[in-house]
């Protein structure tokens, strides 16, 4: 009877210093304890996920040009001198008389010749044209269009049933879960 005895009282010390370790352990805690577990998934499918990304990329082209372009003609100017000349003395001649009309002819025709090199040098003979080969520049942009790899859908079995992430990585033919069990309320 003193074995009974004393186990009638060993029991419930040991049950209370059970619950006292307990009651200790989820106050040191800070958070609370999760039953979770690991394991693996057989992987049934994986599908790439991909975007559309647009680059321009600027570039010079360069192309030859031909350009036609007229000047006028830039002649010695000597027959629009003598025929200035020419003009400019016979109007000078015609002004004044003795002495007077000879110096009048002599400035007709020095103004004459100045006036006719000057016009036969702006506007002497007929336009010339000269074929010329121009190089021209120009920023283009080349636009292009890539696929950039973003993500992974991703279909897995775990102990019988099929689920679906999207993952940033390929898995390849297992994939590890993380399993976890809470109470529902």
């Amino acid at each position: 009877m003193k074995l009974l005895t004393r186990l009638a009282l060993l029991v419930p010390l040991a049950l209370g210093a059970a619950g006292a370790e307990a009651q200790r352990l989820s106050e040191n805690t800070t958070r609370p304890v999760e039953n979770v577990s690991y394991g693996f998934a057989d992987v049934l499918r994986v599908d790439p996920v991909y975007r559309q990304v647009r680059e321009e990329r600027p570039r010079e082209e360069c192309y030859d040009e031909q350009v036609t372009r007229a000047e006028r003609g830039g002649g010695d100017g000597t027959g629009g001198t003598v025929l200035g000349a020419i003009v400019g003395g016979a109007l000078g001649n015609t002004v004044g008389s003795g002495d007077g009309r000879r110096a009048a002819t002599v400035a007709g025709a020095v103004i004459g010749g100045a006036v006719g090199r000057n016009i036969d040098r702006n506007n002497g003979g007929p336009p010339r044209e000269f074929e010329d080969v121009r190089t021209r520049c120009r920023v283009v942009a080349d636009v292009a269009n890539r696929r950039e790899l973003v993500a992974y859908d991703v279909e897995y079995r775990f102990r019988g049933d099929v689920f679906r992430s999207r993952l940033d990585y390929d898995p390849g033919p297992r994939l590890r879960v993380r399993v976890g069990v809470t109470p529902a309320q």
